[in-house]
């Protein structure tokens, strides 16, 4: 009978990205979390891991530092662990408010290795670029809730779960920046926009009228079309490559139309052939006759 793996989350990123949020969230969904364990003693804690019995060991969750990320993605390696890195990130502008509000100091700051918090930023960002990968499962909470960010760790990392392709499909509008988690970006911007016209103006892409709209234009058939055959052949072969989650961003102006309507229809077309979820970033509640749409 063929043993179980043991299963370790590597935890890394920008600092002030969520990684305290994160593995609380882990920690009450049943891992072990590890917290500024020394990179030196990497080795040891494999060791511990794969002979262990104790049942806390088979799902651990480890945090740690861009510095020390490579050391631990490198030593953690081993035919006994199924090893998957949570790398959160954050815009700057996000990080420099969080830090602000916060009164904390960038580590980078404490062992002087920048002089300036936006120097400390962009250096560990640096640092991270040299390791940071496709196979990661990549989470930008710049604009996340905790309860968000719980369901998303919820939806990759379920302890219940069936390892399996799961694909997110996400709408964001391009004046409010474009999501850093996505693995693909789609600029729906060349489709007609409904902002334009009046009676469907206060209206999103999750409403019939408006989703018709814009799935009924020649233009959207046609990209469609094209869309369709390119994610078919794209989604298999990172299923065959052995990725376990894939991100594409549809983005428009505001998010509110095409966005929200193209990510609509994404998601109900591959929900029965893969594991889906979608998430419209920036779409608004509209205030219709005084009442909340």
């Amino acid at each position: 009978m063929m043993m179980k793996l043991k299963k370790v989350i590597l935890v890394s990123g920008m600092s002030g990205a969520g990684k305290s949020c994160a593995t609380s969230i882990l920690e009450d969904m049943g891992y072990h979390v590890i917290e500024n364990f020394p990179v030196q003693m990497v080795s040891l804690l494999v060791d511990m891991i794969e002979a262990s019995t104790d049942p806390r060991y088979n799902y651990v969750a480890l945090s740690t530092n861009a510095e020390d990320f490579p050391l631990f993605l490198s030593g953690l390696k081993s035919d006994d662990i199924d090893l998957q890195v949570l790398f959160l990130e954050a815009s700057d502008a996000t990080l420099l408010s969080r830090y602000k509000s916060t009164r904390r100091n960038h580590p980078l700051l404490l062992c002087n290795k920048a002089n300036t918090l936006e120097e400390a930023i962009s250096v560990e960002r640096s640092m991270l670029k040299k390791s940071k990968s496709s196979a990661f499962i990549i989470i930008d909470s710049s604009y996340l809730t905790v309860k968000e960010m719980k369901m998303k760790l919820e939806e990759y990392f379920s302890k219940e779960s069936v390892p399996a392709f799961s694909i997110s499909f996400e709408s964001f509008g391009y004046k409010h920046g474009v999501p850093m988690d996505a693995d693909l970006m789609i600029d729906v911007r060349f489709l007609p926009n409904p902002f334009w016209v009046p009676e469907l103006r206060v209206y999103s892409g999750d409403d019939e009228n408006v989703y018709n709209y814009v799935m009924e234009k020649e233009e959207t058939k046609e990209f469609v079309k094209r869309l369709e055959a390119f994610l078919d052949y794209a989604f298999n072969q990172y299923r065959i490559e052995g990725k376990n989650h894939f991100t594409v961003a549809i983005g428009c102006t505001g998010g509110q139309h095409r966005s929200v309507t193209l990510t609509n229809y994404l998601y109900e077309h591959y929900r029965h052939q893969y594991h889906c979820y979608k998430q419209h970033r920036d779409k608004k509640e509209w205030i219709r006759d005084g009442k909340s749409a």
